[in-house]
């Protein structure tokens, strides 16, 4: 481990530079650590944050306004994921996007199921999963992706269920589905890309991690954010 941490020290000053929307973006290495790692930054491998980096640039992701996060708890492979926002403007800026629809799954008194737009369930009925239907330009039909909620409910070490799980179960298993019809249905877009809660983790805990401040970043802060606020 040591190692590893000398080698990212070493390389800190790599810069990368891209675009992503309308901003310019400006990583390194040593800025990845310090500032975009939720949990145990000082676990992180430069394998990592290489993958890391090289996924922002590749799909224009800007860390900084929480599009995409590396995620690492102790010994475990880090996990890159993207911010839910993120999916929703690039499918909106695909000339092909024709519009979504998602909901939930639920499974009635009566023993039937149906397929509900949104992310309503009603006393007596059981959540069993959520479904999504992306419009594609050219297709006959659309692309249509169904989730168990059992396969993904987001579960602690201990097993129990986290608590964005706990507290919100049918807007997680319909954000999973829509996610995941986005990706299959413009792979070139989305390569890549996972969303928090389609990967067991707690997306409440990651929106709660702080962005990085200007006063933070000493000589290494991004260019947009060296522009003063016009709201101030």
């Amino acid at each position: 481990m040591a190692v590893q941490n000398s080698l990212v020290n070493r390389n800190s000053d790599k810069e990368i530079t891209y675009t992503a929307g309308s901003e310019t973006v400006r990583l390194t290495p040593g800025m990845v650590k310090k500032f975009l790692v939720s949990g145990d930054a000082s676990r992180v491998t430069d394998q990592e944050i290489v993958m890391f980096l090289n996924l922002c640039k590749f799909q224009h992701l800007n860390p900084f306004l929480r599009e995409a996060y590396l995620v690492k708890y102790g010994n475990e492979p880090a996990t890159i994921v993207t911010g839910k926002d993120a999916f929703a403007k690039r499918a909106q800026r695909n000339e092909r996007y024709k519009g979504v629809q998602a909901g939930v799954i639920v499974c009635n008194s009566g023993g039937e199921t149906e397929n509900r737009i949104g992310s309503l369930t009603l006393p007596g009925e059981a959540l069993v999963g959520g479904w999504s239907k992306v419009y594609v330009q050219g297709y006959e039909v659309p692309i249509e992706i169904t989730v168990s909620l059992e396969e993904y409910i987001g579960r602690k070490k201990d097993g129990e269920v986290n608590r964005q799980w706990k507290s919100k179960p049918a807007t997680m298993i319909r954000k999973v589905a829509y996610v995941q019809a986005l990706r299959e249905a413009f792979p070139e877009d989305f390569a890549g890309m996972y969303d928090a809660d389609e990967m067991g983790l707690d997306s409440m805990a990651l929106s709660d991690t702080p962005v990085p401040v200007p006063e933070q970043f000493d000589d290494d802060i991004p260019e947009f954010l060296q522009e003063p606020d016009p709201f101030e």
